[in-house]
């Protein structure tokens, strides 16, 4: 009976998680940017692009593939945030879970 309670307990924890990190996910939104700014993208914690500034310089050189690594390094710079601070705050959440035999 205890078990089951302890079960019990560990699966509301589980589901409170959830929630506040799917709440983390709809409010977070992270900018990044190449080029010393002359790309700027937002990606959303579900990882969709939200908006994407090219400065008018970019356009001036009519270099087509700098503007291509232009783009492709801001949104994997993006990426790469939003997966640090998903890491982050999942390490955050669940070190405040009590787990017999795992703390």
């Amino acid at each position: 009976m205890k078990n089951l309670q302890q079960l019990q307990q560990i699966m509301k924890q589980v589901q409170q998680m959830q929630e506040q990190i799917q709440k983390h996910l709809d409010d977070l939104v992270i900018e990044a940017s190449a080029g010393g700014g002359m790309v700027t993208v937002k990606m959303n914690g579900q990882k969709h692009l939200v908006s994407v500034h090219i400065d008018r310089e970019v356009f001036s050189s009519q270099d087509i593939e700098m503007l291509q690594d232009l783009v492709m390094a801001a949104v994997n710079e993006a990426t790469r945030k939003v997966d640090e601070q998903l890491a982050s705050r999942v390490g955050n959440l669940t070190s405040g879970l009590n787990i017999p035999g795992l703390t």
